[in-house]
């Protein structure tokens, strides 16, 4: 019984030796590559808060361009709907003398053809 362990042991130990040496090799790759995702995902949250920060001040600045257009237009606006009112109050005065000059054509009119049943 001792010969087989001791039998066992020279054929397993070089085998396990190497699969101990694969297995730490393994274990320095994968701690090479996290260390190369880590430092990836550092690079990206970075760069996604660049982004943010752009966007952010894009926004920003877009937003401010439009209040300042409306802004803008709202004085036009405003300016043109005046103009239309002043325009309105220009006419309601000239109503009242419309009226009278139309009242003063029928009474011609009546003046006219009595005058010429007369004639």
């Amino acid at each position: 019984m001792e010969q087989i362990p001791g039998w066992v042991e020279k054929i397993f130990t070089p085998k396990v030796n190497e699969l101990i040496g694969e297995v730490k090799g393994l274990n320095t790759k994968v701690d090479s590559l996290r260390n190369e995702m880590l430092a990836r995902f550092e690079a990206a949250d970075v760069k996604i808060d660049s982004l943010r920060n752009e966007t952010k001040a894009d926004i920003e600045s877009l937003r401010k361009e439009t209040k300042a257009n409306i802004e803008t237009l709202e004085k036009v606006m405003i300016s043109k709907f005046k103009a239309v009112d002043a325009r309105f109050d220009a006419l309601e005065a000239k109503i009242p003398v419309m009226e009278k000059m139309a009242e003063f054509e029928v009474r011609l009119a009546e003046v006219e053809r009595k005058l010429s049943v007369h004639a």
